[in-house]
């Protein structure tokens, strides 16, 4: 996840995520019955990013890199309680609303984010001062 924020990619992230959806939609998808709140693909998607970027940094062969992340994004999707088709479709509901996707990769950014400052150590200042 690091490797992820420290490279810049993730100010660039929704842009990109917006700009490759809008290619790709039709004139208007309908939305699903099944349509994940938005709450809920903020998490499904920050998972799914940190997870990326936990198998990026293994150093596994790509074969084994893939076959890690998919056995651990099935095992994302099981604990989150959603399925691989219901986010594709839930995706590409907001992918065909642009602001939308704008919103949830932000508040992916910022879970990215507050998922970091949990991990990163607490910055070493001056010792405090001792009284006997």
């Amino acid at each position: 996840m690091k490797s992820f924020c420290r490279r810049g990619l993730a100010p660039l992230l929704p842009s990109l995520l917006v700009a490759l959806a809008a290619c790709q939609r039709p004139e208007e998808v309908p939305r699903p019955a099944d349509l994940l709140p938005k709450e809920r693909m903020v998490a499904v998607l920050a998972d799914l990013q940190q997870l990326e970027a936990q198998v990026e940094n293994s150093r596994l062969q790509p074969d084994s890199a893939r076959s890690l992340f998919l056995a651990e994004q099935k095992k994302s999707f099981w604990q989150r309680q959603v399925t691989d088709s219901t986010l594709q479709r839930s995706y590409r509901y907001y992918g065909s609303h642009g602001k939308d996707l704008t919103e949830i990769y932000q508040a992916v950014i910022d879970t990215l984010k507050a998922r970091q400052k949990k991990f990163d150590p607490l910055p070493v200042g001056p010792p405090a001062p001792q009284h006997h």
